[in-house]
């Protein structure tokens, strides 16, 4: 596969000019752009450009508002609410960061409801900034069905991502952004794309049979949740943080209002900031927990949370970041088409 190699700038803008050319505003625009130049950046590729497709289909459509303006309400001391207009979540999110972690610091612990949005990126890009603040966070959002529950035949839950992050004073914290199906639908898509096998244990095809071939995952088939009924678990309880809590469509109820034009459906997500200073241990919390990360650290082939997404990021500041050719020519299509 031919690549070519882009600076994060670089990705931005080109994000930024497909956007703006389909009916984004500058503000959505730059919001979005930072998001899919830091999956790049830092090697998420099946977060990043690949996803162009979907956000340009949905803006075309009109079914996601290009020009929203999300509104941020305190609704509580300890709760946050941002409407996101109908638009894309990065906007959404960046304008309740600040209120969600001022809410936190002062009651130790808060929670941001996101409704409204159109959520198709990764987490991990919306959880390290609050852990860069000094707070440990949480994130979840649902999609659509593409997930069988443990012990059922067909789909019910979305993809259900969700986002740790924990502070660690002068260092990057540390992230985790998983699904909890067997493997992101995003990544089945690029298997796809590229002609390679999935493992075994990945999902089922339409007729509910276990496959490797990423396309029959695609083709009416499903993913499968990781760990069985514990990821199956896990699955559930986002959904209900997800939509019980906020009032969004289940990834149900996503997929029957959804107008399937291959972009994100209509949504929520739910966050939580918590102040490790205010849960009396304010002078030993950090060095606690640094000489536990640091015991893990050690554990020869222990796997550390991000640590290739640190290093993808240093790569990509040297070396520029590898970009599809297929995957670039697209994007120049989508600008060039909607002139």
């Amino acid at each position: 596969m031919s690549e070519i190699t882009m600076t994060e700038k670089q990705v931005q803008q080109l994000v930024e000019d497909c956007l703006t050319a389909n009916g984004c505003n500058q503000d959505n625009a730059a919001a979005l752009g930072r998001t899919i130049a830091s999956a790049e950046r830092d090697g998420s590729a099946s977060h990043g450009l690949f996803r162009m497709p979907g956000y340009i289909a949905s803006l075309r459509s009109g079914k996601v508002n290009g020009t929203a303006d999300p509104k941020v309400t305190r609704i509580s001391p300890a709760v946050v609410k941002v409407d996101g207009d109908h638009g894309y979540a990065p906007l959404a999110l960046e304008k309740g960061r600040e209120a969600l972690i001022e809410a936190a610091r002062e009651n130790g612990i808060a929670a941001m409801a996101l409704v409204n949005v159109h959520h198709f990126a990764a987490l991990w890009v919306e959880v390290e900034p609050i852990a860069e603040a000094g707070l440990a966070a949480m994130a979840f959002t649902t999609y659509k069905p593409a997930v069988v529950p443990a012990g059922a035949k067909t789909p019910l839950f979305g993809t259900n991502p969700m986002c740790f992050g924990w502070p660690r004073g002068d260092k990057p914290p540390l992230v985790f952004d998983q699904a909890s199906a067997s493997m992101a639908r995003g990544e089945v898509m690029i298997a796809a794309r590229d002609g390679h096998a999935v493992p075994l244990g990945t999902g089922v095809d339409a007729d509910g049979n276990p496959t490797t071939e990423p396309q029959k995952i695609i083709d009416g088939g499903a993913l499968l949740p990781f760990g069985g009924h514990k990821g199956s678990t896990i699955a559930m309880m986002i959904e209900l943080l997800v939509a019980g809590l906020t009032g969004m469509d289940f990834s149900y109820e996503a997929q029957k209002n959804d107008n399937n034009d291959g972009g994100p459906p209509n949504g929520g997500e739910f966050m939580l900031a918590i102040d490790p200073n205010r849960f009396g241990d304010a002078e030993g919390w950090l060095n606690h927990s640094e000489a536990f990360l640091e015991r893990l650290a050690a554990m020869e082939g222990a796997h550390m949370p991000g640590n290739r997404r640190y290093a993808n990021r240093a790569k990509s500041a040297v070396d520029g970041i590898m970009v599809s050719e297929k995957v670039h020519a697209s994007c120049i299509e989508f600008i060039k088409s909607a002139s």
